[in-house]
């Protein structure tokens, strides 16, 4: 498999996408893939809360990265794969088990030290 296939998934938060939103993102991954070189080899969207993860599209995109059939996750950004940021991260660390990358054209790669908080570290002052 190509290490340059990619997969697009759009998503809004909208119950229906009156105002083409949801193509108007995939044309924007699109250019974003031919850019960046990637071929395109599957999508998937979804309309809806972002709060919840069993949608359709995003489902489809665990199924495809679970059976190997891309390598890279095309997103317009972090927040089309979730508003629930622990399930978001959650998310994103399965994908990457499965050896895939995510990117946005607004973004650049999308990895879980993105997300993780910085070790706490004590100033000279310490706590007061």
């Amino acid at each position: 498999m190509d290490k340059k296939s990619a997969w697009i998934y759009c998503s809004i938060d909208a119950p229906e996408d009156t105002h083409g939103a949801l193509k108007g993102q995939y044309e924007r991954l699109e250019t974003y893939a031919e850019q960046m070189g990637f071929t395109v080899v599957g999508s998937s969207q979804d309309s809806g809360s972002g709060l919840h993860f069993d949608r359709s599209g995003l489902q489809s995109v665990l199924e495809a990265a679970r059976a190997g059939s891309f390598h890279i996750l095309l997103v317009d950004s972090v927040s089309r794969i979730g508003r629930d940021m622990a399930k978001t991260i959650n998310f994103i660390q399965t994908i990457s088990d499965c050896g895939i990358s995510i990117f946005s054209p607004m973004e650049g790669k999308i990895k879980l030290s993105d997300f993780t908080m910085p070790p706490f570290q004590l100033g000279q002052e310490g706590l007061i």
